[in-house]
């Protein structure tokens, strides 16, 4: 995924001290003779994949309230179970996320939720890389103090305790709820970010309503309000993206916002469908995201790119839109640009982070190959993934998690935040 697309066959990598240093078609030279040597005949090597919008912690609510509307999967089933999600749920619940994410070749992920810092111990346990946001939002007609308001007072324990956590595996990140807070906290969370240097994380036009309530109140759209409040004068990611307006679009583009394209969680709310082809020719960068384990139901991010690719095809009416190389940039290349991580990943090159996953292109459903990014994305799931590697760590490998206990985190799901959540003990297996 280097500027040319290079594709390399019969390949030789090395990696010391946890970056690419050899790349080539030959092997290292025998005084580089490695310490370890791992046998990649008949795979595929990529890099890792970066999911820009996830809730790790809300893996323990797949499948817990599918097939009805946004606002009612909200308020019916996830928001009353979220209501008993404490610190101890969320690490836990994190874990299992965090192994699903590395079992199917991602190494960083963009998180978004509260009890941030059980999310931040269990990114810091695990190996992966990790953007992590704290959720805001205070209730309009809620009394708003900056000094005592709980989300805030947990972005500035996040920011002080994890921000640049290992060289920067860890990167502290602010975030509001458009639609469910006022602008005093908008204005505090902007101005904090800006002046530590932080990213912002927000949810943008996810829905028609969410568009229509703010041009009913206000006259502006979602994008234009928090513009006004100087939510993208930094590097900001906009999840969905859903319904935007072409005036939106230029405003971002301008922006240099990232939207973060989420198919998979969009369509199966019925959300609608993120004119993603656009929002490029606007200037925008455009990353993909599988949304949480709730409402996508897998953070598989081969199954996102596949339909990231067949959607933008479906509305453009053109089988050529968004072709496969596309599709493995947005998962690659700007995701790392999305995390402000494009100077350590998102490409095998040397210099960069040896953040990589191999595929096993001897199955039968990738037989034969007659071109490699093609099968990626339209032939390969995460299930063909059998090595995930983080700056040279291995994560995962042909079933086991060298930095998770799973059989410890299987027992925790099953003696306490199953029955904390659901009030019923189920077997997580």
């Amino acid at each position: 995924m280097d500027e040319n697309l290079t594709v390399l066959t019969d390949a030789f990598v090395g990696v010391t001290d946890g970056k690419f240093t050899h790349i080539g078609t030959t092997p290292p030279p025998e005084s580089e003779r490695p310490a370890k040597i791992i046998d990649g005949t008949g795979m595929v090597m990529m890099p890792g994949l970066i999911n820009c919008h996830t809730h790790l912690a809300m893996s323990l609510l797949r499948g817990c309230g599918d097939d009805v509307p946004l606002q009612q999967w909200l308020t019916e089933r996830i928001f009353p179970v979220e209501a008993r999600m404490d610190a101890r749920c969320a690490k836990a619940s994190a874990l299992l996320g965090i192994a699903e994410c590395v079992r199917f070749g991602v190494t960083s992920v963009s998180d978004l939720y509260f009890h941030t810092d059980s999310i931040a111990q269990a990114v810091a346990e695990t190996g992966i890389k990790a953007n992590i946001a704290c959720s805001s939002s205070v209730f309009k007609g809620g009394e708003f103090d900056e000094r005592r308001f709980p989300a805030c007072i947990e972005l500035r324990a996040l920011r002080k305790n994890w921000h640049g956590y290992d060289n920067g595996r860890i990167l502290a990140e602010a975030s509001v709820k458009a639609y469910s807070s006022t602008h005093e906290l908008w204005d505090y969370v902007t101005r904090f970010a800006a002046e530590e240097g932080l990213g912002m994380q927000i949810h943008l036009s996810e829905t028609a309503a969410h568009q229509a309530q703010s041009l009913e109140q206000t006259g502006l759209t979602p994008a234009q309000v928090l513009d006004c409040h100087h939510a993208f004068d930094g590097r900001t990611c906009a999840a969905h993206c859903v319904h935007l307006t072409e005036e939106d679009m230029t405003l971002l583009g301008k922006r240099r916002v990232t939207a973060v394209h989420c198919p998979v969680s969009n369509m199966k709310l019925a959300s609608g469908r993120a004119d993603i082809t656009a929002m490029v020719k606007h200037g925008m960068n455009v990353a993909l995201g599988t949304d949480s384990a709730a409402s996508n139901n897998a953070l598989d991010m081969f199954r996102v790119m596949k339909l990231a690719a067949l959607q933008a095809k479906d509305m453009q009416k053109d089988p050529g839109v968004l072709p496969a190389p596309a599709a493995l940039m947005m998962a690659t290349v700007c995701g790392a640009k999305a995390q402000g991580r494009e100077k350590e990943c998102g490409m095998i090159k040397t210099g960069l982070d040896a953040d990589l996953c191999l595929l096993d292109f001897t199955q039968p459903h990738l037989i034969p190959c007659h071109d490699l990014m093609s099968h990626l994305v339209y032939c390969a799931t995460g299930q063909d993934v059998v090595l995930t590697m983080v700056r040279g760590k291995t994560l995962y490998a042909a079933g086991k998690y060298p930095t998770i206990d799973l059989s410890k985190v299987m027992e925790e799901l099953r003696s306490y935040a199953i029955p904390t959540l659901f009030g019923e003990k189920e077997d997580p297996s």
